[in-house]
């Protein structure tokens, strides 16, 4: 995670800002539509509808195409069929249908006809023809049960005949939709102006007569029905709920009901119609589509009801379409109104607080993480804004989608672009600069700090970690330079990255040596356990080469490590103009110390004192001798790790304990005593063959009584 800096936040403000309200703006309406699109078909897959179309407070009869294909309707012009529509619509009326509303309209009469035909005009020879049709439709009309449909138009308005005006006065109601600027049906007008006051729509109308309840009306149309307060999101309006997708409205085809009436099934009209709104439409493949919010997971036109009189066509069985028929939208209208169900859409202020809200979060992400993690936060905060959208949308209120996904993936991009064109710059370049002289901790924290490096340093407790490769220059001369260098960066490549693998740091290679530090630029409270480990993977990773790698085979490559722990001081060290961090102190020197009085013992591993007591319960140790090395007056104990604590051999174990016998006789002056345990443990043992040989020598010259038990070293 990243150092945020004021101007972070300021950035992540206002690309939050920006993309919020761009989102939300009416430009960009269309996706408010989107939104609705998306979440109906969310809610569809996810959820469903489990509602039973029986249960359905509005049914439709449907003109569709059975009825263009059945007689006496078959081959005959829509004004013929008057006589039959009558007749339906008194069956549906006695059997307990609460209104009827006409989504078709019969802009002609039959009666009308101006086609001669003989001496007459046609229309005057069936003067008289639509005459049960209007006694039907005005009995209808003077009892509340029937509404015509029209459709308001400055242009060419369409209203059915003089005819059926006259008979049913003024029950007549706009069938007119509201469509989005893409052409799709989301909402539904309540009301229209006629003649400077406020007239309900249609599926308003039914509604209304349904429930024997006036429409409120405001100055803006209409505002509540029977004590329920319309949801408007666009003014006087309702946003449509479709929850069933058109699958909970029963369908009626009306060839069938026609056949019903003739074969005079009262009983099942009343099963049927009983208690219900009666929408008549046409449901053709090419007549009054319409899409709508179910575009996305496709609508249906209703559900089949039970047959009367008619077998089913086979083409009744029902599809999922992108447009549906246009008497299916106000069915919704109907139902929404009825059962308190339209949609709820948040206002304006509101979708753009939510939308910035979610370009914030995803903006401060992107500014605190990398651009992958921001990235996965995006998609994660998405699925589960989608969730909690589509939750609510089951409860009929609509949460805005695609405005505050699409604003968190724009502010997710600008903040990154913003990220590498201005504020990762400083990072790269640090980054970029110090690589190859500082170790990654370092940049890491001048990253996090936000300071360049500068001289000075702190005192920590760190382990230092010295090696050689010993007798190397003889071997160098027998090599070629290119055989040389390739040798080198094996051997420094691997013991590098067993160092750095136990949070060493390689502070710098000197020749074929390699200086390296534990406990700094990083804390680590175990630095004497770390180096000691990475001490004894170096020694067995130089055996594995000598055996197995081609340039290394047979040239019995050794080196000697040396390993001090204390205080130190570590920092960046230098000129003003060029320094590296680095450590500086007598525990530095002792560590180098250490790694060449290994030759005097023939010990691959040598460490201090102070290295031994802050890794003892870790490692199995064996002290080698009380030395004094050159430059330094104090002696120190010094030590040879074996393995690691309960994994060394039985051999091992009892040499060990030898050793400490004879070194204890050493100590005590017993010369003799000490040789003999030296040389029993002798074998391939180099400590031990030391140890006989200088025993042996001051056995047979004893030292001066003031002698001590210190081994002063005289090289390096």
């Amino acid at each position: 995670m990243r150092r945020i800096r004021r101007w972070d936040i300021v950035a992540a403000i206002m690309i939050a800002l920006v993309t919020g309200a761009t989102f939300t703006s009416p430009p960009l309406q269309t996706l408010q539509g989107l939104s609705l699109d998306i979440l109906t078909a969310l809610r569809w897959k996810l959820i469903g509808d489990r509602r039973d179309p029986a249960t359905s407070p509005v049914v439709v009869v449907a003109i569709d195409g059975e009825t263009y294909d059945t007689p006496p309707f078959k081959g005959s012009p829509t004004q013929t069929w008057t006589r039959e529509i009558g007749r339906v619509l008194g069956s549906i009326t006695d059997g307990g249908a609460k209104v009827i509303g006409f989504d078709v309209i019969f802009q002609s009469s039959i009666e009308q006809s101006a086609i001669p035909f003989g001496d007459a005009s046609f229309g005057s020879r069936l003067k008289g023809f639509d005459r049960d049709y209007l006694i039907a439709v005005r009995k209808l009309s003077d009892s509340g049960k029937l509404v015509l449909g029209e459709i308001l138009s400055n242009d060419h308005p369409e209203r059915p005949d003089r005819a059926q005006q006259l008979a049913v006065k003024d029950n007549i109601r706009a069938l007119n939709v509201h469509t989005d600027a893409d052409d799709v049906i989301r909402r539904m007008p309540l009301s229209f102006s006629i003649a400077g006051q406020p007239v309900s729509a249609m599926a308003v109308e039914l509604a209304a007569r349904a429930l024997g309840a006036k429409p409120e009306t405001g100055p803006i149309g209409v505002t509540k029905l029977s004590g329920y307060a319309i949801p408007s999101a666009v003014t006087n309006t309702l946003t449509l709920n479709f929850r069933g997708m058109g699958r909970d409205v029963p369908t009626y085809s009306f060839a069938d009901l026609r056949a019903c009436v003739e074969k005079g099934d009262t009983e099942f009209f009343r099963r049927a119609f009983e208690g219900k709104i009666v929408l008549l439409g046409s449901i053709l493949n090419f007549e009054d589509r319409k899409l709508t919010s179910m575009r996305l997971a496709s609508g249906y036109d209703g559900t089949p009801g039970s047959r009367c009189a008619l077998p089913a066509p086979a083409s009744t069985a029902q599809q999922a379409r992108n447009a549906v028929a246009g008497v299916f939208v106000h069915a919704t209208v109907v139902r929404n109104l009825l059962e308190h169900d339209a949609i709820t859409e948040l206002g304006f202020p509101l979708r753009t607080i939510l939308t910035i809200v979610f370009a914030a979060i995803i903006a401060a992400a992107a500014c605190l993480l990398a651009p992958t993690g921001a990235a996965v936060t995006w998609l994660g905060l998405t699925v589960a804004y989608a969730a909690v959208a589509v939750s609510t949308f089951a409860h009929a209120i609509a949460l805005p989608l695609t405005e505050p996904v699409l604003a968190g993936l724009a502010a997710l991009a600008m903040m990154i672009g913003y990220r590498f064109v201005i504020a990762d710059r400083e990072e790269r370049f640090l980054r970029k600069s110090f690589a190859f002289y500082l170790a990654p901790e370092v940049i890491d924290g001048m990253v996090a700090s936000g300071k360049m490096p500068v001289l000075g340093g702190e005192m920590r407790n760190i382990t230092m970690f010295f090696s050689d490769l010993s007798g190397f220059s003889s071997i160098a001369e027998k090599m070629t330079p290119s055989e040389l260098v390739a040798l080198m960066n094996d051997y420094l490549s691997d013991m590098t990255d067993i160092i750095e693998s136990h949070g060493g740091y390689v502070d710098k290679y000197i020749g074929d040596s390699i200086v390296a530090m534990f406990g700094a630029p990083a804390d680590d409270p175990d630095h004497a356990r770390n180096a000691v480990a990475a001490a004894l993977q170096c020694r067995d990773r130089l055996e594995e080469l000598n055996e197995s790698h081609p340039a290394f085979r047979g040239r019995g490559l050794a080196h000697r490590i040396g390993l001090n722990s204390g205080e130190a001081v570590v920092g960046n060290i230098g000129s003003r103009r060029r320094f590296n961090y680095t450590v500086m102190s007598d525990t530095v020197n002792l560590a180098s110390r250490l790694e060449g009085a290994n030759k005097y013992f023939g010990t691959v591993i040598m460490a201090s004192e102070m290295t031994v007591n802050q890794s003892r319960s870790a490692y199995t140790w064996r002290e080698l001798d009380m030395v004094r090395v050159q430059g330094r007056d104090e002696p120190i104990r010094v030590y040879e790790p074996l393995a690691e604590k309960n994994h060394e051999t039985q051999e091992q174990g009892i040499r060990t304990a030898t050793y400490a016998s004879g070194l204890a006789c050493w100590r005590a002056r017993d010369f003799a005593k000490a040789a003999e345990l030296f040389e029993s443990a002798a074998g391939d043992d180099p400590p031990c063959r030391y140890f006989a040989k200088r025993a042996r020598t001051l056995a047979a010259h004893p030292p001066p009584a003031n002698w001590t038990a210190v081994n002063t070293l005289e090289g390096k």
